[in-house]
């Protein structure tokens, strides 16, 4: 019978992943989910007027391109 072939090391380390980032990812999509203007959950149930709202779902989203853009590290 044959031997098995040894495995080989992977020569490119597994990318990290920063919780800080994932972190504000979380938070932002929250937001968006709960003050989107006319969809959110908050808005359904209670009247938030457009002056919270929209700002509210800018920040949400900021937050979320702010996440993703550090979100892995290299090695």
């Amino acid at each position: 019978m044959a031997k098995a072939k040894k495995q080989e090391k992977n020569s490119k380390p597994a990318p990290g992943i920063r919780f800080l980032h994932a972190l504000l990812i979380l938070v932002g999509a929250d937001i968006v989910l709960l003050f989107a203007p006319g969809l959110g959950i908050l808005n359904s149930v209670f009247f938030i007027g457009d002056m919270i709202a929209w700002p509210a779902l800018l920040v949400g989203v900021a937050l979320l391109v702010a996440g993703f853009r550090g979100l892995y590290r290299k090695g």
